[in-house]
């Protein structure tokens, strides 16, 4: 298997978009898959026979992170794979709260996988490892609502790449662009079933992602054969956003991009 006998963190990879890259991670054939939050997963991460190990983090105590990755390497005796996936974010228009509220975002989506990079890099480097940074379309577009978090996740795709120059050859470092996904808490940010399904018209392929889709991903870049991979960002959405001045427009009407996605796109949640 790819990633047999190899021992991987996934930061926030109890629930969501994270607990899909620890399935696949673990299908992939990983001895060890760690996962770190604050609060444990409602269930067992299982995947290929293994199940995913838990620790408590928080991730934005530099002294606690640090002390994670020297017992994790005591313990297991090497360090393969990094996935920063923790993050996220309330809708905040940016005049409706302070900035400090806006600064604790951009913490937890670019100074954490910073602090967590930084303890880890030296047992990645003892095992030419991987670090797989889990970005966001919003890093790369305007993000109204999500202002703090569109530009930490900006500065974590330019974050990956000088690690992966300054890094090279020991540890490869790329990023994982993602688009919208289903998750337990797509509610939160698309509404109702109705709403989740007009989104998902909006993308090409005609659904939001399940988290598998980021797992697979994931699992390649995390592999030998993205060997060749480094300082890389690999768009995970499904085709990205069709044009709005496409539907605007009052000539050239194409039907591209109008598909109705499958009924399955209605069920559960997103990103």
């Amino acid at each position: 298997m790819e990633l047999d006998g190899r021992v991987a963190v996934v930061t926030g990879g109890t629930r969501g978009v994270g607990a899909g890259i620890t399935r696949s991670l673990l299908a992939a054939g990983c001895a060890h898959v760690v996962v770190c939050a604050r609060r444990p997963p409602d269930m067992p991460l299982e995947a290929g026979g293994r199940e995913a190990e838990f620790s408590p983090l928080d991730l934005r105590d530099p002294d606690a992170v640090q002390d994670f990755f020297t017992a994790l390497a005591e313990t297991y005796g090497r360090l393969d794979v990094l996935v920063n996936n923790a993050g996220g974010t309330p809708y905040r228009l940016l005049g409706e709260v302070p900035a400090e509220r806006h600064r604790r975002v951009i913490d937890l989506n670019l100074t954490a996988p910073l602090t967590a990079t930084l303890a880890a890099y030296p047992h990645l480097r003892a095992a030419h490892g991987s670090v797989v940074m889990i970005g966001s379309v919003s890093g790369t577009r305007p993000s109204p609502g999500t202002a703090a978090y569109g530009a930490a996740k900006a500065g974590l795709e330019q974050l990956a790449r000088s690690m992966a120059v300054e890094w090279a050859p020991d540890v490869r470092v790329n990023t994982l662009v993602v688009g919208v996904v289903r998750t337990e808490r797509s509610a939160l940010h698309y509404g109702d079933e109705k709403g989740i399904a007009a989104v998902a018209r909006t993308v090409p392929l005609g659904r939001l992602a399940e988290p598998a889709d980021i797992g697979e991903a994931a699992v390649f870049l995390a592999s030998d054969r993205a060997g060749y991979l480094t300082g890389a960002s690999l768009l995970v959405h499904g085709g990205g956003e069709r044009p709005a001045f496409l539907d605007a427009a009052t000539v050239n009407q194409g039907t591209f991009g109008r598909r109705t996605p499958p009924a399955a796109t209605t069920e559960g949640t997103g990103n």
